[in-house]
């Protein structure tokens, strides 16, 4: 943990300094209920003022699940990020995603729809990635009521969000249903292989550690489950060509960081329109912790950059 605190900057360990005032706990020693009642009682930074927030009822894979619309600005036809949050597929919801959607909504200067898929360990793989392509497909078919353009849709994710992105990639790809512009990766999970340099590197963490990843695809994933299924492990996937522009973002400080990388490099190398970009002194989860770090605000920006180009 040392090593991993002499690489984060100023900011990064003025978080932690925080979080540790706070009093963090090891999530491997409680339930999933616990960990989302702790990670709910925590502080929410106030994000940007949008035009518009509403709230949607999608169609998920097997009935409709809780989403959020979120728009810059009266304007018809809106390009738009379809948004998954971050938590290992068994934490996380629409209030902790909202900070990020409100942020890339008026960056971005489109709109947000923020996604609550079904959680693990009450709704196991394959729900999730089944959900975000369902309501993907959804979002697409509601263009109209929704004041979007249905032929520029993105989607976007962070770390367990980021998988389920590049997934509803790949779906979309082999079922068709909806047409995606691009794709925005953060600090994604693209399988569970756990032998990157990165995790050994960071295994107690800062904020993600190796125990944590485990106990998280323990939730997820049920005995018998295939860990070559793309829906599971998009870097597995036989084909990875013919998908839409992405953008990666890892971070210095994260067991994560390695399995991003790599996946940005087998779409580049399948031929997909890759950015992938490094900030360094960051720590998992930086990009949606809100103002206070410069980082976050770079990565963002750079974020929202991305998707107006991928819209042109």
């Amino acid at each position: 943990m040392l090593a991993a605190m002499a690489k984060l900057d100023a900011d990064a360990r003025q978080v932690l300094a925080e979080l540790a005032a706070r009093g963090r706990f090891d999530i491997t020693t409680v339930s999933p209920l616990q960990a989302r009642t702790y990670l709910a009682a925590g502080p929410k930074p106030d994000g940007a003022v949008v035009h518009e927030v509403r709230a949607l009822s999608v169609a998920g894979a097997e009935g409709s699940i809780p989403a959020r619309l979120y728009r810059p600005s009266a304007a018809p036809d809106l390009p738009v990020l379809v948004w998954f949050h971050g938590g290992g597929m068994v934490l996380g919801d629409l209030s902790t995603a909202d900070w990020v959607c409100r942020e890339l909504c008026m960056q971005a200067d489109a709109a947000v729809v923020s996604v609550a898929y079904r959680l693990a360990p009450e709704h196991r793989f394959p729900a999730a990635p089944e959900d975000a392509y369902a309501a993907t497909c959804w979002v697409a078919a509601h263009a109209a009521e929704l004041g979007i353009d249905a032929s520029r849709i993105a989607v976007g994710g962070d770390s367990a969000g980021g998988n389920l992105a590049a997934v509803t990639c790949l779906l979309a790809r082999e079922r068709g249903g909806v047409r995606l512009r691009s794709q925005l990766l953060v600090y994604p999970g693209t399988g569970a292989d756990l032998s990157y340099p990165s995790v050994e590197e960071f295994a107690d963490g800062p904020i993600l550690t190796r125990a944590a990843m485990v106990w998280f695809d323990d939730h997820y994933h049920a005995e018998g489950d295939d860990p070559a299924d793309m829906r599971a492990s998009p870097a597995l996937a036989a084909d990875l060509g013919a998908l839409p522009p992405a953008f990666v973002v890892s971070a210095e400080v994260d067991p994560l960081r390695d399995a991003g990388e790599h996946y940005a490099g087998l779409l580049a190398r399948a031929g997909v329109l890759t950015a992938l970009k490094r900030y360094n002194g960051a720590f998992h989860g930086f990009f949606t912790w809100g103002p206070q770090m410069a980082k976050t605000r770079e990565a963002v920006a750079d974020a929202a950059r991305f998707l107006r180009l991928s819209w042109t």
